[in-house]
């Protein structure tokens, strides 16, 4: 299949086109299937980063509770008069309190599936300080990407995305991520075990995006959304890449609320939830193998469930969160 061209994507719906940015992952460079993804406040620590930097974001530091809401896993920052300056990435800090795996430290690393090669490479040095970093793919877990090999097209969502990747002007994930990374650990479903659980479900991904449109259209009734759908859709026109990346930024915040959209009638769903349950039996599997530093890369999409998961099911407190810049949106941005 021919990937997209800028001018072709420009025909998309502006919901469809955020959404599958939003929630759609990466495809394995062998045989894979579509995962789910796409992407609280602190520094970057040398140290952490493995690099000299002298860029800060305000910190903040909470215990969570269950029945409190959800944090933001995903922002647009701001300067003081209101211009956009970045799309951030959170970086979640959770601490077991007590059990059999108190003291063990779980770290929710958002991922976006395009974004600057700065971003990546700053994750690249982060992950080195982690035990363990446990990976999103629906793939076998011997099937790791190659960052050497450019992605092959095929997917109609994966050249939708090597689409909008060109259109952007940013870098896609897989080839730049190092998933051979000695302490890389595939924490996902394998493509037998999301085909068996969605044929359990009779569920499929045409059914599933036509509930996230529905969820994303009903959404486009206020003011404030139908500005938005109109700016997405004058940015896609102008061909403007600052444009257009402004336009999506905005787009992923309110996305947010559109991944409950996933779920059929039993609240759950293999692209979401069910994969959320494989990831934490793996995480388990690591706690019980001894690892105190743990890292989950994976699409922001999915830390809202998974924020639940280790409060809930590990006694886990959200002791602080980071946040780092995924996409430049200022207007010095594309050169």
């Amino acid at each position: 299949m021919k990937r997209p061209t800028f001018h072709a994507v420009s025909g998309w719906s502006p919901t469809l086109l955020a959404t599958i940015l939003f929630v759609s992952a990466s495809l394995a460079s062998g045989p894979g299937i579509l995962t789910t993804g796409a992407w609280t406040t602190g520094t970057w620590t040398n140290s952490a980063l493995g690099q000299d930097s002298n860029e800060t974001v305000p910190k903040e530091t909470k215990k969570a509770k269950s029945e409190e809401k959800s944090p933001l896993f995903m922002r647009v920052s701001q300067t003081d008069a209101g211009q956009p300056q970045a799309l951030e990435c959170a970086v979640a800090k959770y601490k077991i309190a007590s059990g059999p795996y108190a003291g063990a430290v779980v770290d929710l690393i958002g991922a976006v599936h395009v974004g600057e090669k700065s971003y990546y490479q700053r994750l690249n040095s982060m992950f080195k300080s982690y035990e363990a970093i446990l990976y999103e793919l629906v793939a076998e877990s011997t099937d790791k990407p190659n960052k050497s090999e450019r992605r092959r097209g095929g997917n109609p969502i994966s050249s939708i995305q090597t689409g909008m990747k060109d259109a952007l002007k940013l870098s896609f994930q897989l080839e730049e991520i190092d998933y051979r990374a000695k302490n890389f650990v595939h924490a996902d479903m394998n493509p037998s075990e999301f085909s068996d659980d969605m044929a359990k479900r009779k569920d499929g991904i045409i059914s599933m995006a036509a509930r996230l449109m529905g969820a994303g259209f009903a959404m486009q009734s206020s003011k404030k959304n139908s500005d938005a759908q109109a700016e997405m859709t004058a940015a896609m026109l102008s061909r403007d890449p600052l444009k257009l990346r402004r336009a999506m930024a905005n787009q992923f915040e309110s996305l947010d609320n559109q991944m409950v959209g996933i779920a059929d009638k039993d609240g759950k769903s293999t692209l979401l939830t069910e994969r959320n349950a494989k990831a934490f039996s793996v995480l388990e599997e690591q706690l019980k193998a001894g690892k105190r530093k743990l890292g989950v890369f994976y699409g922001a999409g999915h830390f809202p469930d998974m924020h639940d998961r280790l409060i809930k099911d590990f006694g886990a407190e959200l002791i602080e969160t980071d946040w780092v810049e995924a996409w430049n949106l200022r207007t010095d941005a594309v050169k």
